[in-house]
């Protein structure tokens, strides 16, 4: 169900080149870009592994998320996406992480009905990328796998930016 493997296969050969590998940590998207780069080719020279860290204590004992700030913001922020991204990096040994948190469908009781995540790239403990994504998507499958999509394209962006 990875619409984006033509992309996936281009940053698969960045890393290649870079002699760098990558590691995913997720939760908006449930493991999707886990599945994404698995079937990139030759993914077992540059893909670490991920994890899919859906609650606030999972992020916090894993990947070393502040729990304070994760519990204000319901673990959906700038700072928990960047937080994971830094933290997928020491967890796989990894070059590159990906961090991504958000909501893939509305929340009332905490007012979020526009649906948005966070994604942030990590060069080691250096962010090279953070930003806030949003969707048109209603189905929750179809959000998460349109957040999916983006994040894949930031991710070959900011490999190309760090080549």
């Amino acid at each position: 169900m990875v619409h984006n493997i033509d992309q996936i296969n281009r940053a698969g050969k960045l890393l290649l080149q870079m002699e760098a590998t990558i590691a995913v940590a997720e939760s908006v998207t449930s493991g999707n870009l886990q599945v994404a780069f698995s079937l990139a080719e030759n993914a077992t020279l540059f893909f670490q592994g991920g994890i899919t860290a859906y609650n606030i204590g999972q992020k916090c004992r894993h990947l070393l998320v502040e729990p304070i700030h994760a519990i204000a913001t319901n673990c959906v922020s700038k700072k928990v996406s960047e937080q994971l991204a830094a933290g997928v990096c020491d967890f796989f040994k990894s070059d590159f992480g990906i961090g991504i948190t958000g909501y893939a469908s509305p929340v009332p009781e905490k007012n979020i009905k526009q649906l948005f995540a966070y994604v942030a790239i990590a060069k080691g403990h250096t962010i090279v990328t953070s930003k806030k994504i949003n969707t048109r998507c209603e189905e929750p499958l179809d959000v998460q796998m349109d957040f999916t999509d983006q994040a894949i394209r930031l991710v070959f962006n900011a490999l190309k930016k760090n080549k």
